[in-house]
């Protein structure tokens, strides 16, 4: 019996031991965790939840509900973790901070806490090297500010429309205001390698927003892989050849659209599209991950 018991003490004291740590990498916030992991020698992709969007119809897309295995949509964020560094794409649907606080209209902010996922693995925001943005609306940036250390990767179309000052639809600027002093790379290329071995590549995809961007990434086991921003938002978009009603230029959108076609077709890629809730509960989460 005192064995038993004995094991229990010492079972709640590693537990606690464990949340304090968890807890403080909680509040470092954008700082460095003591000990990120060692590289890894492939490449390695985690997928967090970064909340969902409960639309209650496609009909934005050019699509009839009807048509479409959900409205819901996924709201993920990734972390590409490579021998030469990492890069942090897409920050979530929702500003950690705000999560469980309530709005103007006095709901409750929703969503999934990106900074303790990136914990569980071992990284804090000031551990990353690089960030990128697919594009700048809300659902894709609202962590960003915690992201100031790494640099990020940018085009200069879509860095001038965010600074501009003017009011953008699905956007809000001070999610990413602290972005604009950061050590910052600015893309001129249609497609850029991040770490120089063609296994991480940021392709220009432009339509949805003037410098929108898709993201390669060649994994040993797993193969090609495109994660497509907000190129599509549902797998019946490409099936059905359908458009969505806001594009910030749809002729832009559909010759990336093909364009993209084009490049996965020569490189064996498979596309993830961010959005698609149904493809998505069938991908493997943090901590597990893709290499």
């Amino acid at each position: 019996m005192l064995n038993r018991e004995s094991h229990r003490r010492r079972a709640v004291i590693v537990l606690n031991l464990a949340l304090i740590a968890f807890g403080g990498l909680w509040f470092a916030g954008s700082g460095a965790s003591a000990a990120p992991p060692r590289p890894p020698k492939d490449l390695r992709l985690y997928i967090f939840d970064c909340g969902t969007i409960h639309a209650r119809s496609a009909e934005g897309f050019s699509l009839k509900n009807e048509e479409v295995a959900s409205t819901e949509m996924s709201v993920p964020c990734y972390l590409i973790v490579h021998p030469k560094g990492t890069l942090m794409w897409d920050a979530g649907l929702t500003p950690d901070q705000a999560i469980g606080k309530p709005t103007k209209t006095g709901a409750i902010q929703q969503g999934t806490p990106l900074v303790p996922q990136l914990a569980a693995v071992g990284y804090a925001p000031g551990d990353i090297t690089y960030l990128g943005l697919s594009h700048f609306h809300g659902d894709h940036v609202s962590n960003a500010n915690l992201f100031t250390k790494p640099t990020w990767l940018v085009r200069k179309i879509e860095r001038d429309h965010m600074f501009s000052g003017e009011t953008v639809p699905r956007t809000n600027a001070a999610d990413y205001k602290l972005l604009k002093d950061s050590k910052t790379i600015l893309i001129d290329k249609d497609e850029y390698d991040v770490f120089g071995d063609g296994k991480v590549v940021i392709k220009s995809t432009p339509g949805h927003t003037p410098g929108h961007q898709a993201l390669f990434l060649k994994f040993k086991k797993t193969g090609p892989v495109v994660l497509s921003g907000d190129l599509y938002h549902h797998p019946e978009e490409r099936t059905l050849n359908r458009l969505p009603i806001n594009e910030f230029n749809k002729d832009q959108t559909a010759a990336s659209r093909a364009e993209l076609e084009v490049f996965m077709k020569k490189n064996g890629a498979q596309l993830w599209i961010q959005h698609d809730i149904v493809g998505y509960e069938k991908l493997k989460k943090a901590p597990a991950f893709y290499e």
